[in-house]
């Protein structure tokens, strides 16, 4: 009987399998470093598969990562990605592999770069256009405290659209501190087709000799009449903006650098080995193109590059997302936009950056003229649906809530104040699952519902959306603002058009006495759960739809608690929000001075971490039992509760 052979395993990564620390690229070759590149790319897809997430943006960055992790001494030197969601290499070679599955699944990785997770992430980021400002803070700090380290800040063209991005930069050229921002060049085509010819220019000028000549001439120059010192100087920055197409850089008070081919590892190193060497006074521009989705064929051939994606499988790249019948609330708002639309054209719709996410590139292929993507910039959308309002248009402003939070300062001077009927749809309100902390929509009712003059709604399914939507595009005495979750609906019927409600009025769904439940958005749900528990035990819940943060229902909220022993609101949002409200005006209206119990419940006073929307929900209080256990124990039944569910 003859044993079978025991085949030992063949690493697919043998390189990789080496790296432990960015300490263990120094020693490597360039032929080295291609490989390990390579293989990076391949654990990113092969992760990204398992957890899904952001890839085409990971790819795109594979050989700068390498690059930059061969070339500097990160963590002394301090490198920070914009966004953060193309970090995904940056983090397998900083020490965190044995985790990368781990991605934005409870207590695992975070999606985006994150301070507390590792010394390697000197700035945590999830929101765009912030490093190269957080890289001039760190530089400054670097020279107050007389350090020696390099500052290195990778934005790409898309956060290069926000205003925030040209602030900094602004600011850096004044200032003159040394530091490295690496233009990441994957989507726009500001660069001209690069090649030898660029990579040796860009080699040139980034070069020790190149520069000391420069040196040399601009003292030569200085002892020449002022007019001729001008003259050469400006001529010598043009040329270089001529060859390179860096002018508006340098006027910025960078020293430009570039085109360089982003995924050739001969044009990369010798480069940013320059820009790390060089003696230049004041910050560098290094200009790099890559491509999203870099070596993966249906990222490549993708229309979003896969920028986010489900779980898929890898050979096929189709995305196993989960099946549902009921809509999607994004694609609700825009199938109601779009209605709308075809009955007012007044009617114009705009987003910053996000027409997919917010279903505007549905009312983009039906209505292409009156749709505008403004790119990563929020507070010039605002202001620019504020003029379009101003005008007599009806402009809706579809941008997440998270997002909208870039923009207050222009919701209060450029909207508000003036009154003007700028219509905010705010898609991923509430909790987001995944994307954690930094992407939740905690924040919006308690930041507009503050506004004098301002409709506060919250749809509590996709009928209701629907309902809100044609109210909004209805109402022309001032500012609106719908919200509503990310994700599929209840899974009611829909109306075939949206009808508009009355404003500032909320409705009954279910009628009860001794205690009631008055939700405000999709914890309605919830709360008609929390009832059908309630009534198990004996108790008839009445359950109410506030729909209006503002103008409140004072009727509804008036008639809740003169008829009921226990109220509860409940919402998916920040203390200061919707029950804040409700409050001030129970207590001024005398309501809560004969012994009815009130009790709020809201987001609790803590970020909540990724993990799924039920679990977070969960660990926010906002799930049926949570209600249920708020009202037992107003009524001093926690033992009835407490043996119900045992």
């Amino acid at each position: 009987m003859t044993e079978t052979p025991i085949v030992p395993h063949v690493s697919k990564t043998p390189l990789l399998d080496r790296i432990h620390s960015p300490a263990d690229m120094k020693a490597l070759k360039r032929p080295e470093l291609k490989q390990l590149a390579d293989e990076l790319r391949a654990e990113t897809i092969d992760a990204v598969s398992v957890t899904g997430g952001h890839l085409g943006a990971g790819l795109g960055v594979v050989e700068l990562t390498v690059a930059l992790h061969a070339l500097f001494d990160t963590p002394n030197d301090r490198l920070i990605w914009d966004v953060g969601h193309q970090a995904y290499p940056h983090k397998i070679l900083t020490g965190r592999r044995d985790r990368i599955r781990t991605l934005r699944q409870a207590g695992g990785l975070s999606g985006f770069t994150r301070r507390a997770e590792s010394e390697y992430d000197p700035f945590g980021a999830a929101h765009s256009s912030t490093s190269i400002s957080a890289g001039l803070g760190m530089a400054v700090a670097r020279d107050l405290s007389n350090e020696k380290r390099n500052i290195v800040a990778v934005i790409g063209d898309g956060a290069m659209s926000a205003g925030m991005a040209y602030e900094a930069m602004n600011n850096a050229g004044a200032m003159h501190s040394r530091m490295i921002v690496i233009l990441n060049d994957n989507d726009m085509s500001i660069a001209p087709p690069v090649g030898a010819m660029s990579a040796y220019l860009a080699r040139l000028i980034s070069s020790g000799t190149y520069l000391g000549f420069r040196k040399f001439a601009k003292q030569l120059a200085k002892k020449l009449p002022r007019f001729f010192f001008n003259k050469a100087k400006k001529a010598e920055e043009y040329s270089r903006g001529l060859w390179t197409g860096g002018t508006l850089f340098e006027e910025l008070g960078f020293y430009y650098v570039g085109p360089i081919d982003g995924h050739n590892l001969d044009h990369l190193i010798p480069v940013l080995t320059n820009a790390r060497d060089a003696k230049v006074e004041g910050p560098i521009l290094v200009h790099v193109v890559t491509q999203k989705g870099k070596g993966y064929a249906p990222a490549e051939s993708s229309t979003d590059k896969y920028h986010g994606v489900a779980k898929f499988d890898v050979i096929t790249g189709v995305q196993a997302k989960a099946k549902s019948n009921a809509p999607q609330y994004t694609r609700v708002f825009a199938d109601a936009l779009i209605d709308a639309a075809e009955k007012d054209e007044k009617i114009v719709a705009i987003t910053a950056a996000m027409p997919s996410g917010t279903g505007l590139d549905l009312f983009e292929k039906k209505f292409p003229t009156r749709t505008f993507d403004v790119g990563i910039a929020e507070q010039h959308g605002v202001t620019f649906a504020a003029g379009l309002a101003a005008e007599g248009f009806k402009p809706f402003c579809a941008i997440y809530s998270t997002f909208l939070q870039r923009a207050y300062d222009q919701v209060v001077h450029d909207v508000a104040i003036q009154s003007l009927p700028v219509r905010f749809a705010l898609d991923r309100a509430g909790l987001v699952g995944a994307d954690g902390a930094t992407h939740a929509g905690s924040y919006d009712t308690a930041f507009l519902a503050t506004l004098p003059g301002f409709v506060v709604m919250a749809a509590a399914d996709e009928a209701e959306l629907k309902h809100m939507v044609a109210t909004q595009a209805a109402y022309d005495l001032g500012p609106s603002a719908v919200r509503y979750p990310r994700g599929e609906g209840m899974g009611v019927d829909l109306p075939e058009h949206g009808v508009p409600l009355k404003i500032g009025k909320g409705r009954i769904v279910r009628e009860g006495e001794t205690v009631a439940i008055l939700s405000y958005g999709t914890r309605l749900g919830e709360s008609l759960r929390a009832a059908d528990q309630l009534q198990a035990m004996g108790l008839n819940a009445t359950v109410a739809d506030a729909r209006f943060c503002k103008p409140l229902d004072e009727e509804l909220i008036r008639d809740l608690l003169v008829k009921h022993d226990v109220v509860v609101t409940v919402e998916e949002g920040s203390v200061g929000g919707f029950a804040a409200h409700v409050m001030q005006f129970a207590v001024n209206a005398g309501l809560l001075d004969g012994g009815v119990k009130l009790r709020a419940l809201t987001l609790p006073d803590h970020f909540i971490d990724q993990d799924s929307p039920q679990r977070q929900y969960d660990e926010a209080g906002l799930n049926a039992p949570h209600i249920v256990a708020t009202i037992m124990q107003a009524l001093g039944r926690e033992a009835q509760w407490a043996s119900n569910r045992a």
